[in-house]
């Protein structure tokens, strides 16, 4: 049996297929003793297979004639190029106010413009929702019951004092949230679910881009965001909920996200 150091880069190899046979032996042993990468290794394995299922209809098909020239450098790189909202999501996958709240509130209905930030925010939230609110087992890595430390953690690790709004007047109860990766910084993900087992998403990461509100959706039948960027924070409330009543809940979510920020 081949005895070596491991790493978290064995995992992906493991999952990958790639690690040698004649050392899989040696990199069950390793995981036996070690429980945080076995943790890992799990956690992985879960969101391997809800990228999967989540893009299971999209990862077969063909990649277009124009960005294979592009890439093996037989077509010159447009700038400007009209981008599909499905396609970077998926891409995202793969890896709050301006000024008053009567302004906010009249306001959050309306489209987003055209900016990369607010592209890129509502692009990472919309993703991971699409990857972690089908997940039954492994959705939050830590739970409502343990809330103290779900915000405490992710406070911490964001870099913004968070509160996990209560939104059982809109129907939704806390499942539980978890840490993501937000670009070059972090994002916290609180998950909420309905009688119905419907789930929305709530995620926050400090962004230092201009104030802008606005919704966005990355397909006509999938999730959308309502988002806001304000006061160093990035938010956007995800889900497929009607327009009119995922505002309603990104409404009642922003006034407890600001006053826990203000306290």
């Amino acid at each position: 049996m081949i005895r070596r150091d491991f790493s978290e880069r064995d995992i992906h190899m493991a999952l990958d297929g790639e690690l040698p046979a004649d050392e899989r032996a040696a990199y069950e042993a390793w995981l036996d003793a070690n429980p945080e990468m076995k943790a890992k290794s799990v956690r992985f394995t879960a969101d391997r297979t809800a990228l999967q299922a989540a893009f299971a209809g999209v990862l077969d098909e063909p990649v277009p004639a124009r960005l294979r020239k592009v890439v093996l450098g037989e077509a010159p790189v447009k700038a400007a190029v009209p981008r599909s909202r499905w396609w970077l999501a998926a891409a995202a996958a793969v890896f709050v106010v301006a000024g008053g709240l009567g302004g906010y509130l009249a306001g959050i209905d309306g489209i987003g413009q055209e900016n990369p930030a607010e592209d890129r925010l509502a692009e990472q939230a919309i993703a991971a929702h699409v990857v972690f609110a089908a997940e039954k087992q492994h959705a939050v890595e830590v739970p409502a019951s343990d809330k103290d430390h779900l915000e405490t953690w992710l406070s911490n690790r964001v870099g913004l004092k968070l509160v996990a709004p209560d939104l059982t007047a809109n129907g939704f109860q806390l499942v539980g949230g978890r840490l993501l990766p937000a670009g070059e910084s972090k994002a916290a993900m609180l998950l909420y679910e309905d009688d119905k087992g419907q789930r929305i998403s709530l995620f926050v990461t400090a962004e230092s881009a201009e104030n802008a509100k606005g919704t966005y959706a990355s397909a006509q039948d999938g999730p959308q965001a309502v988002y806001w960027l304000d006061k160093g924070y990035g938010c956007a409330v995800v889900g497929s909920l009607p327009r009119e009543q995922l505002a309603i809940v990104a409404k009642s979510a922003y006034v407890q996200l600001l006053a826990g920020l203000a306290s």
